[in-house]
């Protein structure tokens, strides 16, 4: 302690010089607001697959679709579904619930089969 007493004349001088470094440091980094980092935790992701997928498959989403998918995977979730099947209109979705990613997307067309596999719940919207 006497090495301490030496070195600073107040508490304020210990704890502007030892805690000064991590408050300019939090400080340093970008700054967002709490509903902005809870929007964006909520923004539903596609996938680098299910984007190519779209883009092969000539499938584009409406913003009202867009809407209903993200209820889709909303209601999932409040079920405690992990992998879903999210079905709005014609589409078919399957998507990782926790990472509120969409890993498939398929029209109609390919979903003849109706076959859908790893998946433990379903939504049809």
């Amino acid at each position: 302690m006497k090495g301490i007493e030496k070195q600073f004349t107040s508490i304020q001088q210990m704890t502007d010089t030892y805690l000064k470094h991590r408050t300019d440091a939090a400080d340093t980094g970008a700054q967002i607001s709490f509903e902005e980092a809870l929007t964006k935790a909520q923004t539903l992701k596609f996938s680098k697959h299910a984007s190519m997928r779209l883009e092969n498959r000539k499938i584009s989403l409406s913003s009202e679709q867009s809407k209903r998918l993200e209820s889709g995977v909303k209601k999932a979730g409040e079920k405690g579904i992990q992998d879903s099947l999210v079905i709005v209109d014609s589409l078919a979705f399957i998507v990782n619930v926790p990472n509120k990613t969409v890993v498939t997307a398929m029209d109609r067309e390919e979903a003849d089969e109706k076959i859908f596999t790893n998946i433990d719940g379903a939504v049809i919207i």
